[in-house]
């Protein structure tokens, strides 16, 4: 008999599914990682479960102990079914710019959820790092996992997302596109592929707001960049410790307008119901298109699932509030 021992098991091995009418015209050929088929609906559930590994192995995290993390949403749905099947209790710390939805899902799954203000610096008491930092150590036996500077989440993309793709494509991936948000996934999967092959470009979706792309390019911190933005899942106001610079070769920014509109043509033209950040990567693939050739394969990770945005991107009350349909 075929089954799996446990909802973990099922992580991982994603299918590649080729993009046809939103890249049309683009000459290459576009195949994007559809993460939604892990059991938590999104890339996060692989480095949760390694996360939290590699803590119970070395101690940080022991049994009947307390997981705390700062979320945009997903990462807490794959923590908290890890926390279910091995016995943990998991506190979610989010900002109150997520989706109703994210929330709701994470309560859904025993996780205990802090809402905190998105507009207030990273240091501030109230953001939600700083919540989540103080819950950690005011709680005994509770473990913080830091996914921005946990150099676990890269690792878990190394050793798995990576080799997938590599083997799915035969080799013959040129290009990885992605959102950037902790870092984790571009780091692990671009790292990997590029010690198969040097010549394999490594692409990073960013949006108006976040300091990803400037820094790359100038080096330079720049604190004026830093504004609020809409789209979720991607872009930061910080330099996580996973955002392996030297691995991205560039840098493309999406508007929050656009992020959303092409989040509703996945959907309507391709049959893919995905989240907000999938149509901010699927965006800058075609922003990217002068860099590729009819002999490319460019592969687009796809993050999460549009259940999480019904109340937003797919709302077209929402849509026709924020300006971004008329």
């Amino acid at each position: 008999m075929e089954y799996a021992k446990n909802i973990l098991e099922t992580i991982g091995n994603t299918p590649l599914v080729k993009i046809n009418k939103l890249t049309a015209e683009l000459p290459c050929l576009v195949l994007a990682k559809y993460e939604t088929f892990n059991p938590g609906n999104s890339v996060k559930d692989r480095m949760a479960v390694k996360m939290i590994e590699d803590a119970e192995a070395d101690g940080r995290l022991k049994p009947g102990g307390t997981i705390v993390e700062g979320t945009s949403g997903n990462t807490g749905m794959g923590l908290a079914l890890a926390a279910i099947v091995k016995g943990y209790k998991m506190i979610c710390v989010t900002s109150d710019k997520q989706s109703k939805e994210k929330v709701d899902i994470l309560r859904a799954v025993g996780s205990e959820v802090y809402v905190c203000p998105t507009n207030v610096a990273p240091d501030d008491p109230q953001s939600y790092y700083s919540t989540a930092r103080r819950l950690a150590a005011e709680i005994p036996g509770a473990w913080y996992v830091n996914q921005y500077d946990n150099p676990s989440n890269a690792r878990a993309h190394y050793e798995s997302t990576g080799p997938e793709i590599w083997k799915q494509t035969d080799g013959k991936i040129t290009h990885f596109v992605v959102g950037v948000g902790t870092g984790g996934t571009i780091s692990g999967v671009g790292k990997y592929l590029k010690e198969q092959n040097p010549n394999v470009k490594i692409w990073g979706v960013d949006t108006y707001g976040s300091v990803f792309k400037k820094y790359h390019e100038t080096g330079i911190f720049d604190e004026k960049e830093i504004y609020p933005y809409v789209t979720e899942g991607i872009g930061e106001d910080i330099l996580p410790l996973n955002v392996d610079f030297s691995i991205i070769d560039g840098f493309t920014k999406v508007t929050d307008k656009d992020a959303a509109v092409y989040t509703q043509r996945l959907s309507k033209e391709e049959g893919m119901f995905l989240g907000n950040s999938a149509g901010a990567a699927i965006k800058g693939v075609l922003q990217l298109k002068e860099h590729f050739t009819k002999d490319d394969v460019v592969v687009v990770l796809f993050h999460d699932h549009g259940s999480r945005y019904v109340g937003k991107m797919y709302n077209d009350d929402w849509m026709r509030k924020m300006g971004y349909i008329e």
